[in-house]
């Protein structure tokens, strides 16, 4: 099918109420894959997308599945099968923002790590769409407490991504499981010959539909993200724009309302900042355009559309406070900076649960961003002291302070005090609206932990081989977990659980050995008991892992015996 896109979303047979929310996120026009595949979907035909992440599809399935749902059946008439847990909540999420005017609508998100006792009461409560990772799925299938009779649509989202992750078997086993009558929609990035067979064995008579990718980024930008806390973003970027020599700068955030409110809070920061989004008149956008090459604004948070055909010399930076979900409005975002031969730099804010978007643009470009940390308290205070003495300096070289000497000097005398200590008092009173020694933050100072590097390498290896156990120096307990062979438990089940209920490195997991009835893993050493009790609480194959140290020579002892 073409990728020609012939009017915006109300054009495409969805109603009024999700038109108005798409508007409300800053919505203006469908992307290719939404322009071709929400019609088929409508229509109730199968459909194989072949498109990169990053390129719409989560809308894609999500519209058509909003547009169909039956409110009054509380029972699972949709299921997306993801491959990781960050993009079920990812999309679960996404949902849940498309049926922001569709009261009474609910959605569950599954997946392995969680307290699977929460997601029961979800699902007994009723749900109308339930998304999921392929091995949680089949755990609610096994124990009857996922009930497909009333399925309409399965969507396989990233299916390519799923069979490099070894659960193409899952995913066939859960195909099975749903009724006959049931319409398919499967995105995958790649073609290979696994996922050639669900399309010929589970869809029938496909609609196809296959986006390029056109994306490619101008080498001559510096790319970089920083891995923040959504709690803390603001504070991030205060401190990442504090450190960084910026003239003029672009900041893109997903919706309307977060550039005005966004614009507000740098404003009380002290930086000059405008809003330019969708609502606001040609005639403003032209001052406020014009206002940011002459120098009186120095910051725009805009939305991908109102920032189109920006080209402003003095923008140094583009700052990206929300990442993309389409890969090419990353790179149309950037290009804003380092136009007409010179250099610019481009930052991503990236919370934990946006890693796959991360991975996803640098497949797509090409190039890999580098990680960069936000500055410490230290080193705000040095820059802020530095700054201070500069002042300083250039007060005493420049101006005329006779009548402030004299000032400092009666003070000085009427309160008995040597001069230093009137100048401290003035240095104290000049910094009281921007304390020049930064309190420290933990959030802030303290690095997240990012994974995102495990894209490929990671995910092929597998846990306790030699090549894991070469890679992994750092010292090590042994601990003991109920779950083994018996559970069909698999070494990817349990470093998915630890590590995303850990907040841990997934190669910060040593050697992993599968027994009948229970496990052996390996975990970096002084885990914190809040860790330790957290982990003991979590289900994998429906049982809780309860956790126990045991003496490091078992998991030896076991090595040598199978040799």
């Amino acid at each position: 099918m073409s990728e020609q896109i012939t009017g915006d979303f109300s054009s495409l047979g969805l109603p009024n109420s999700l038109c108005e929310s798409l508007k409300s996120l800053g919505y203006e026009l469908p992307s290719p894959i939404q322009a071709q595949s929400i019609p088929v979907l409508l229509e109730g035909r199968d459909l194989l997308g072949l498109a990169q992440t990053g390129t719409g599809k989560t809308a894609a399935f999500a519209l058509p599945i909003l547009t169909t749902i039956n409110l009054k059946k509380a029972s699972p008439q949709a299921l997306i099968l993801a491959p990781t847990r960050e993009l079920a909540i990812q999309v679960a999420e996404a949902f849940q923002s498309y049926a922001a005017n569709i009261p009474g609508f609910h959605i569950a998100p599954i997946y392995g790590g969680q307290d699977m006792r929460a997601q029961l009461r979800q699902l007994q409560r009723g749900v109308h769409v339930v998304v999921g990772t392929p091995g949680r799925v089949m755990d609610h299938l096994r124990r009857n407490s996922l009930d497909l009779s009333s399925l309409n649509m399965v969507v396989l989202d990233e299916a390519d991504e799923m069979l490099r992750m070894g659960f193409i078997d899952d995913v066939e086993w859960i195909l099975d499981h749903t009724p006959d009558e049931r319409q398919v929609a499967l995105f995958s990035a790649t073609m290979p010959s696994a996922i050639k067979k669900i399309t010929n064995n589970y869809l029938k008579d496909p609609v196809r539909i296959q986006i390029e990718a056109k994306t490619k980024t101008v080498d001559r930008i510096e790319q970089q993200y920083v891995m923040v806390s959504p709690a803390r973003k603001i504070d991030a970027l205060t401190r990442i724009l504090e450190v960084e020599d910026f003239d003029g700068l672009i900041m893109f955030v997903r919706t309307k309302t977060a550039t005005v409110d966004l614009a507000q809070k740098l404003e009380a920061r002290g930086y000059a900042s405008a809003a330019l989004n969708g609502d606001i008149n040609q005639k403003q956008r032209e001052i406020t355009i014009e206002q940011l090459k002459n120098g009186k604004i120095d910051v725009v948070i805009a939305t991908d559309v109102a920032a189109r055909g920006i080209d402003v010399p003095r923008i140094t930076h583009v700052v990206n406070y929300d990442i993309p979900y389409d890969n090419e409005a990353y790179v149309h975002r950037i290009g804003r900076t380092g136009r007409a031969g010179r250099s610019g730099k481009a930052i991503l804010l990236v919370t934990p649960r946006e890693r796959h978007l991360l991975r996803s643009i640098e497949r797509s470009t090409g190039q890999p961003i580098a990680e960069s940390r936000l500055p410490t308290s230290e080193e705000l205070t040095t820059r802020r002291v530095s700054q201070f003495r500069e002042n300083i300096l250039e007060t005493l070289e420049s101006q005329d302070l006779s009548e402030f000497k004299q000032l400092v000097t009666e003070v000085q005398a009427e309160a008995n005090v040597d001069a230093e200590e009137v100048a401290a008092a003035l240095a104290y009173l000049a910094q009281s609206d921007r304390p020049l020694f930064v309190s420290k933050d933990r959030l802030l100072d303290e690095p997240l932990v990012s994974n995102h590097r495990e894209s490929r390498g990671d995910r092929e290896r597998r846990p306790g081989n030699r090549d894991n156990r070469e890679r992994n120096r750092a010292p090590m307990d042994c601990y003991r977990v109920e779950v083994g062979r018996n559970d069909g438990v698999r070494p990817a089940d349990l470093v998915g659980a630890i590590a995303n209920e850990a907040k841990m490195r997934s190669n910060n997991i040593g050697q992993i050995t599968i027994n009948d009835s229970y496990s052996l893993v390996q975990l970096p050493q002084n885990m914190s008991s809040k860790v330790t009790s957290l982990l003991k609480r979590v289900y994998v194959r429906n049982k809780p892992l309860n956790l126990s140290r045991v003496d490091d020579s078992e998991m030896a002892n076991q090595q040598r015996r199978r040799r």
